[in-house]
């Protein structure tokens, strides 16, 4: 019965690690997964330092994509630590995005990996394993937020990087494994609480349930001899 006020907390670590594990494939596998983007308006002229023409930016954990005016997507292969830099048409201005703002963008698969660990953990019915599995779960939730932060810190400086291309309406936004992130810290921290109560609330039931009984004899027990006879004597 105990067993379930730890089942919540089991899903909350599970699903964390889902949204993980998908923000950590993000692009160039999964363009929808994206951690910032940044629209540029189609009557201006906007390329990247490899002169193609763009109209939208868009920037993940192992690498970016750009779309043209036709809408067909191109995007780098697969890196840690890439780097993007875009210009307008005639190359007058351009601006870069180093490979040090993105190198911290790692840090979402790392999250991953450590979530999953604590949902194995999570499964043992062992007091002290699940004790372990509340801490790594923690864990898990302080290295999403960290990746959060360099996520917000990238958007950041993506969108103050675009608007200093003159004469170009840039608009930049959040990307789907911002928000993924972000709610990967929230379960995190749900899943690895409820499983510090679920397993205190089994050792509470343990204690209730462990009773001591001292069995006492019905009749007195005497050390003094009774001669031989005394057992044919009639009461």
């Amino acid at each position: 019965m105990s067993r379930i006020f730890c089942i919540p907390g089991i899903f909350f670590v599970f699903a964390a690690f889902v949204l993980l594990f998908l923000s950590s494939i993000s692009l160039p596998y999964l363009p929808a997964l994206d951690v910032a983007r940044t629209k540029f308006s189609t009557s201006t002229g906007v390329v990247d330092t490899n002169a193609q023409g763009l109209v939208e930016l868009r920037l993940g954990v192992w690498a970016y994509c750009f779309y043209n005016q036709d809408n067909d997507r191109t995007c780098t292969s697969a890196t840690h630590a890439y780097s993007v830099g875009i210009a307008n048409e005639d190359k007058s201005i351009t601006v870069k995005i180093g490979a040090s703002w993105t190198r911290g963008l790692a840090v979402t698969p790392v999250a991953a990996a450590v979530a999953f660990v604590a949902f194995l953990l999570s499964l043992s019915l062992h007091h002290a394993v699940t004790l372990v599995a509340s801490l790594v779960s923690f864990l898990a939730a302080t290295l999403s937020l960290i990746a959060f932060a360099i996520d917000i810190a990238l958007f950041v400086y993506l969108r103050h990087k675009a608007n200093e291309i003159s004469n170009v309406n840039a608009n930049t936004h959040l990307g789907v494994a911002f928000w993924l992130t972000f709610v990967s810290f929230l379960l995190l921290i749900l899943g690895g609480a409820t499983v510090c109560l679920g397993r205190r609330h089994r050792q509470k039931r343990t204690a209730e349930a462990t009773t001591y009984t001292i069995e006492t004899p019905s009749e007195p027990v005497t050390s003094e001899k009774k001669p031989f006879w005394a057992r044919f004597r009639k009461n």
